[in-house]
């Protein structure tokens, strides 16, 4: 049953909130060594640090490599507040590399009364009602989009926003009872290193959350067991005027293994707890043509067995192109979550309960992606993801709607109230 909150509201909307982040290019960039990849994360960074300053927040820092870190302390009695964990929220500052996020202006379309949404800054990008039937359950929300010509940023700005708008929440309603609340705002978390430079002893949480899912009322309780291959294609380049009987292309075999890969594993076909092979991106040249592949599955057999296809594809690529050298070099990212979440099923518990008080029904499901939750968890901290209303992330397709930041907040209220009282 919904718990309605009688609250004094915030000094500033999630929604407004959100629209000054997402106009900040804060685009990660791939293969880049430096954390942040991208100079557009400090300025974001810098922003969190003065306005959790502004909200009262205590042992505010940034690292120096741009991890915000901050504390919101506990209005408990001294002796409840000593048995009471205390608990983290995270999000991260960067956008995906895919797609641009500079310069990104943010429409709000308000009352939402059905039909496909034609974005104006490329008219031929239309969020439509077909590819996306839950708008059908968003009539009456105002929707919030870019313009078709980059991503909205919605991942993960819409989670920044969330957090710093129940911290506000907290700061006008100090009668809400909460025990010590542990910050951090991260950078990187797209390409995956980022996390490298989260000190989770400085951090101070027993357990926290990811606020970097999607749909309203999703809870992530699972990721992927993830590995990356390496795959190396060795040439040999000369003049092409004179290349005739000494020019090995790589670039041929690259092509053939490619080709190779069975369709029924490409993200773009397979679903729920299927996993995948991605050819995602890489440099061809003549000499020397490198390919990423990523690999995905729930369970490590499964992609041991995704594995052991690239190498069999590799082998057969050999036998058709023996003068090109083929090397494989894989490597763990990151492992299922719920390896570790099932020693603690309190987590889940009490963010399923916080969902049901903001109103929504809770669905806790696997994630087909990963979090830096994926990676703290193995670390000793216990993190699964929860949901911030957004969709389409990743592509110019993203959307959210004031309700889902609203009711992400709202949520993120109850789950502090809920740790609190678990004593």
């Amino acid at each position: 049953m919904t718990q309605s909150l009688a609250l004094r509201p915030p000094t500033e909307s999630a929604l407004a909130r959100f629209v000054r982040y997402a106009e900040i290019d804060t685009q990660s960039a791939e293969q880049v060594e430096t954390i942040p990849s991208t100079p557009g994360q400090w300025e974001l960074a810098r922003l969190l640090v003065d306005e959790l300053h502004a909200l009262g927040a205590q042992q505010v820092a940034l690292s120096e490599r741009c991890v915000v870190y901050a504390t919101i302390p506990g209005n408990l009695d001294e002796e409840t507040a000593a048995r009471i964990p205390v608990m983290g929220l995270i999000a991260h500052m960067d956008t995906a590399p895919a797609v641009s996020g500079a310069n990104v202006k943010v429409i709000v379309h308000p009352d939402y009364h059905g039909g496909d949404i034609v974005l104006p800054g490329d008219p031929t990008q239309v969020i439509s009602v077909a590819a996306n039937p839950v708008l059908l359950d968003m009539l009456g929300d105002d929707i919030i989009t870019a313009d078709g010509t980059t991503l909205l940023g919605s991942d993960d700005k819409a989670g920044i926003a969330a957090i710093l708008t129940m911290v506000d929440t907290l700061r006008q309603n100090p009668e809400i009872r909460h025990g010590t609340i542990a910050i951090a705002f991260t950078p990187d978390e797209e390409t995956g290193t980022g996390i490298d430079a989260f000190d989770i002893e400085r951090f101070g949480a027993s357990f926290a959350y990811t606020i970097d899912g999607d749909g309203l009322g999703v809870i992530y309780n699972e990721t992927w067991h993830a590995r990356s291959a390496k795959v190396t294609f060795s040439g040999h380049n000369t003049h092409p005027g004179t290349a005739k009987g000494v020019m090995v292309n790589s670039l041929f075999a690259l092509a053939d293994f490619v080709s190779r890969l069975p369709k029924d594993m490409l993200p773009e076909s397979t679903e729920g707890r299927e996993g995948f092979i991605h050819p995602g991106n890489g440099t061809i040249e003549v000499e020397e043509s490198v390919l990423y592949v990523g690999l995905r599955d729930f369970d490590v057999s499964g992609l041991d067995a995704k594995e052991r296809v690239l190498r069999d594809i590799a082998a057969e690529t050999r036998r058709r192109f023996p003068e090109v050298g083929i090397s494989i070099e894989m490597k763990d990212f990151y492992r299922n979550i719920l390896d570790v979440l099932k020693d603690h099923p309190q987590l889940i518990e009490n963010a399923t309960e916080a969902t049901r008080r903001a109103g929504m029904t809770p669905v806790v499901t696997p994630i087909r992606g990963g979090t830096d939750g994926a990676w703290l968890t193995f670390r000793g901290l216990p993190t699964p993801d929860l949901f911030t209303g957004g969709y389409n992330f990743h592509g110019k397709h993203e959307f959210n709607s004031r309700r889902g930041l609203e009711k992400t907040t709202e949520m993120l209220v109850h789950l502090v109230q809920i740790v609190a009282a678990t004593v």
